[in-house]
């Protein structure tokens, strides 16, 4: 049937008819069986014209009755080599799977090493960043303590009254003149210094603040929280609320965690409105998703009366802290700054639900190492819904809030006041003209409580600009357009972002 060297299963394979994929394993029996094999051995294999699939063993002993006997030995051949690739297959396919089991236990095993050392390192490395900033606020402390700042007059010579002579008159005039002007030039100078020792003053007296606050709290120990959270120094601390630098041991990133602390004096009613409050919050932010708005990563519970919020640690200061290094910023400075915070503001607006903030002031804006501005803390944002039209929502929580950066119409008491995305926006043109000026045009030297009572911002019917400063009319007229009083005539977010003030062009 097959002449001498020809391979019978090389020569079944390139018959479609054989190998058809729609066949199955009894159809390519028969199909053997019936072009493959003597007449006499297929009648034996078709019974009565119905096709019926032998099993291997007969195909085999057919196949070998059907072969001369050199076929046979070379089918035979074949085969064993086939089972012997077969077996040596299986053996190294056997070994790779031991070997990645082997490899699978090993990096299970080595998971909590790895984890053990990086939680030491960052353990050391903490410990050494605690160390330096204790030693370097002594160092200040020990150094600006004894700073005084005295202005000295000394004395001129004074002219003899009864000398009468118009020369000596002349020439202390002008000596007085000279010493006059020394003297405004000494005074420049010590106020440039009493500002620069007022400035390391400040920052000494918080970072003293934030060391008592660590050492106090209860969360100083390097702790791994939920996990997979390493907590190491304290960033801040408030009223009910620590910050801490964290590390995300599963995402190898640092975090900035927020601890929410439920007074255990408090009433259970008080107790789950703060937490339905936090709730809150974290259902806003964690849909918010942008460059210019910190991300808000996750949230879990520590015990009964303490949760955690986790945050895009973001390394630089805040505005706050920039604007009481630097009270004044260049223009341009500043102008970019207002746009990244617009660009959140837009975001929010255009997304749906809209988000109000309603809490936008310098210490809620961030840098992080790039220096990119990024918005925090919707603790007192609102969810704008859909159907409220052009009037805006309803304010439910009058009296919250930095009233510095609110508009008038959040002390409306005569009725419910109602606000929009024109709330953001004055408190966005506040924050501009605190950094052009280096104050706030309303209330800046007030208490909240005194702005509250003497009505400050009600009557802030018109914004006024110091006078000699350097700054465009543009800006100002700018400012104006963020601070108009009327609700009505002041432009929303996504009408501000069109300004042409907005706009930077290459000089």
């Amino acid at each position: 049937m097959f002449s001498n060297g020809d391979d019978p299963f090389a020569w079944i394979a390139k018959s479609e008819v054989y190998f058809n994929v729609q066949n199955t394993p009894a159809d390519l029996k028969v199909n053997l069986a019936k072009h493959c094999m003597h007449d006499d051995v297929s009648k034996a294999l078709i019974k009565e014209g119905k096709e019926e699939a032998p099993t291997w063993e007969g195909l085999k002993d057919a196949l070998l009755k059907s072969c001369s006997g050199g076929e046979i030995a070379s089918l035979r051949t074949k085969v064993a080599q086939l089972e012997r690739d077969l077996r040596k297959a299986k053996q190294e396919t056997s070994d790779k799977e031991k070997e990645l089991k082997q490899l699978k236990d090993t990096e299970e095993k080595m998971k909590p090493k790895r984890t053990e050392i990086i939680y030491d390192l960052l353990k050391s490395v903490s410990k050494v960043e605690r160390q330096e900033a204790r030693l370097k606020a002594r160092q200040n402390s020990s150094r600006l303590g004894n700073v005084l700042i005295r202005y000295r007059w000394n004395k001129g010579d004074g002219i003899d009254a009864e000398a009468g002579l118009s020369e000596d008159i002349l020439i202390h005039e002008e000596i007085y003149k000279s010493r006059l002007a020394s003297i405004k030039r000494e005074e420049e100078i010590a106020l440039q210094e009493f500002h620069l020792y007022e400035l390391e003053k400040g920052r000494l007296i918080r970072e003293m603040k934030r060391i008592l606050g660590e050492d106090a709290s209860q969360f100083n120990n390097f702790q791994i929280l939920n996990h997979r959270y390493v907590f190491l120094n304290l960033l801040g601390k408030g009223g009910y609320s620590e910050v801490y630098k964290a590390f995300d041991l599963v995402e190898h990133r640092y975090v900035a965690c927020k601890l929410h602390g439920v007074n255990a004096q408090w009433s259970e009613e008080k107790k789950q409105s703060y937490i339905r409050h936090a709730i809150r919050e974290y259902n806003i932010h964690k849909t918010l998703v942008h460059r210019h708005i910190v991300r808000l990563w996750d949230i879990f519970k520590i015990d009964p009366n303490t949760f955690c919020t986790v945050l895009e640690f973001c390394s630089g200061k805040d505005l706050d802290d920039v604007l009481k290094e630097t009270p004044i910023l260049p223009e341009n400075e500043a102008k970019v700054v207002l746009f990244q915070i617009i660009k959140a503001l837009v975001y929010m607006n255009e997304r749906m639900p809209k988000v109000i903030h309603y809490d936008l002031k310098p210490g809620n804006v961030l840098f992080d190492e790039l220096g990119i501005a990024k918005v925090t803390d919707f603790g007192l944002s609102k969810i704008v819904e859909n159907d409220v039209g052009s009037q805006g929502m309803e304010l439910t929580s009058q009296g919250a809030g930095t009233y510095w950066y609110l508009p008038p119409e959040c002390f409306e008491q005569s009725k419910t006041p109602r606000i929009s995305s024109k709330v953001d926006v004055w408190s966005a043109g506040i924050c501009f003209y605190y950094m052009l000026f280096g104050r706030r045009p309303f209330g800046h030297d007030q208490t909240q409580q005194k702005i509250f009572l003497e009505h400050t911002i009600i009557n802030a019917h018109e914004v006024e600009f110091p006078s000699g400063s350097t700054v465009s009319n543009k800006a100002k007229d700018f400012i104006r357009r963020c601070l108009t009083y009327d609700q009505a005539e002041r432009p929303d977010v996504l009408t501000i972002a069109q300004d042409s003030y907005l706009t930077f062009t290459q000089e």
